[in-house]
């Protein structure tokens, strides 16, 4: 019988709780979804989802940049197992994520301010991907070709015994792009152990991905179709868990780097080069403890950030943060409270304070009505202040984005159905937008003053348990409307191009061995014209694997998910997945 979702622990740092007692809105995309989707990595997966924004530039995790409920890429936190990927050289890299499909157990989508809860680049929202169970001992090996000379192969390799156990997953994806210079070869390597150290649980985590490809007409106008970047980020992570009295203490250290190699023209690297290379060294202790009225919690950071470049210089910056929040459980657990603050000190900007509210209230078994505030805020990225080229001026005297947001809502739980409903308002001041003059090729990043946006958040799951033919209905709608200040004589790259609705529907069932879902959405941009794509993927499947067909853009819609690149038309993709249990 399926899990239902209101089973699964929310993963963040300090007060973990089961889906249906958080006083938030939260989104899951499961294992058995992941399965399903036509979707190849995460990029693809997140667009099901509806109030994000997941804008593309290059398919199939080549590129892209993520938005929640009106938000800018920049305003998104990502994160594994709770670890931050945080870049301060620019968040068009946030997606650069070094893990493949196959190693990932569920998708976690916080949605609205997170600042409390994970720190200052949860602006808007915060995604944490949660990696494989490992229960059994298997091989896992599948490969694929499709349309534009398209090729992958996935190997995963998972052991367990009592003490230890361990994920390791490889990926490479190629093809020859669908216009000229689209092609790409994305490659990702993972790896995590769990064990015991001194009778403690013990995770160790290094993973690695390699991005080159063809960026024809990514940055600045549609006209450059000769630009080329390759792009490697590692991540390295140890963590650890002991209980001293009533506290569960956990630290962490972390390590991520990511380089930047970007040419304008591929084939004279020399005309135009930018080489970026980040490392974001962060150590953190984060502890609970279960108290007479709840759950209190705490947590300390200490963030190293430094960016070398031949373009934006040599950057740096460290960041201290200590966290507090208290879980009230009153009324016989009906009326949940959760205060909190996180206060950050920055090495280059002015410290800030953080602080939020969950509240919630069980009006019956299954209904549950909870509301939420929180202070968000920003600092610009190296890219914002120092970028220079023959299209852009960055801007050194930015100021940080702030902004305070609301939402109150309503949730259904029972069983394997899940209903959401909310309303939120997020009140922005000194939001970064890069503009330029009608008149003008420059692009320069600005301050645009006050931004207030609101908007409704719809969604509804339903998991069917086994023994039906229907396996899972996925439903979603977000309506947002965005104070957008009149500026007639200035164009808009980022902050003022959201969407304004977005539909997002998806089933899968089975007969027998014969497995077919679809996925459809809906988005109606601000500045872009409205499209609809339909996704789907037939396969076969029994114990000893699958094998299946996944077609995207069915219906070749010609479309647009930023104003600088056409997305591909219809894409065929065949192939299999077989696993040998050891």
């Amino acid at each position: 019988m399926t899990n239902s979702i209101e089973e699964i622990v929310i993963q963040e740092n300090r007060i973990a709780l089961p889906f249906k007692e958080s006083s938030r809105t939260i989104n899951i995309i499961s294992r058995k979804q992941i399965e399903a989707s036509p979707a190849r990595d995460i990029a693809e997966l997140l667009q099901t989802v509806a109030g994000v924004d997941v804008r593309q530039r290059g398919v199939h995790g080549v590129q892209s940049d993520i938005g929640i409920r009106g938000g800018t890429f920049d305003q998104t936190l990502i994160l594994i197992d709770g670890i931050k990927l945080v870049d301060p050289q620019t968040g068009h890299h946030s997606m650069s994520i070094p893990i493949s499909l196959a190693a990932i157990e569920r998708i976690e989508i916080l949605k609205g301010p997170a600042a409390r809860v994970y720190g200052q680049n949860g602006f808007s929202g915060a995604i944490n991907i949660i990696t494989k169970k490992v229960d059994q001992n298997a091989i896992g090996v599948g490969a694929s070709i499709g349309s534009f000379e398209t090729e992958g192969l996935q190997v995963t390799n998972l052991y367990s015994n009592k003490k230890t156990s361990h994920l390791i997953a490889y990926s490479r994806n190629t093809s020859a792009g669908y216009k000229h210079n689209t092609d790409y070869k994305v490659t990702s390597f993972f790896f995590q152990r769990k064990m015991e150290f001194a009778d403690r649980p013990m995770t160790i985590t290094a993973s690695k991905s390699w991005r080159k490809f063809g960026a024809n007409g990514f940055y600045a106008s549609p006209d450059f179709v000769d630009q080329y970047e390759e792009v490697t980020t590692s991540l390295l992570s140890a963590a650890y868990q002991l209980t001293v009295a009533d506290w569960i203490i956990k630290p962490r250290i972390s390590y991520r780097r990511n380089n930047d190699d970007y040419v304008f023209l591929r084939d004279d690297p020399a005309f135009f080069n930018n080489i970026h290379t980040s490392n974001n060294y962060l150590a953190e202790i984060n502890a609970h403890a279960i108290n007479r009225i709840g759950v209190f919690g705490v947590g300390v950071e200490y963030n190293i950030m430094d960016l070398e470049s031949n373009n934006l210089g040599e950057r740096d910056r460290n960041v201290f943060s200590v966290s507090l929040e208290q879980r009230f459980n009153l009324l016989n657990d009906k009326l949940d409270i959760t205060p909190g603050f996180t206060y950050t000190s920055f090495s280059d900007f002015d410290n800030k304070w953080f602080p939020g509210v969950d509240l919630g209230y069980r009006l019956t078994d299954h209904f549950k009505a909870f509301a939420n505030y929180g202070f968000t805020y920003r600092v610009p990225t190296y890219t914002d202040r120092f970028y220079t080229s023959p299209a852009d001026n960055g801007n050194p005297d930015l100021q940080p984005e702030e902004a305070v947001s609301y939402e109150a809502g309503l949730k259904f739980n029972k069983g394997n159905t899940t209903i959401q409903g909310s309303y939120f308002l997020r009140q922005g001041t000194d939001l970064i937008d890069w503009t330029r003059d009608l008149d003008s090729i420059k692009w320069t990043p600005i301050n645009i003053g006050e931004l207030n946006t609101s908007g409704l958040d719809l969604s509804v799951n339903h998991s069917v348990p086994s023994g039906y033919i229907i396996d899972n209905i996925d439903m979603g709608y977000t309506f947002i409307s965005t104070d957008i200040p009149s500026r007639e004589d200035e164009v808009s790259r980022y902050a003022l191009e959201n969407l304004r609705q977005q539909f997002t529907a998806g089933a899968s069932w089975h007969v027998g061995i014969l497995n077919h879902s679809v996925n459809f959405r809906y988005l109606d941009r601000v500045n872009l014209d409205s499209y609809s794509v339909l996704d789907t993927r037939l396969s076969l499947k029994d114990d000893w694997g699958s094998l299946y067909l996944s077609v995207t853009n069915i219906f070749n819609k010609e479309y647009k998910e930023t104003n600088l690149v056409t997305m591909p038309g219809r894409w065929f993709i065949g192939g299999f997945k077989h696993t040998f249990h050891y």
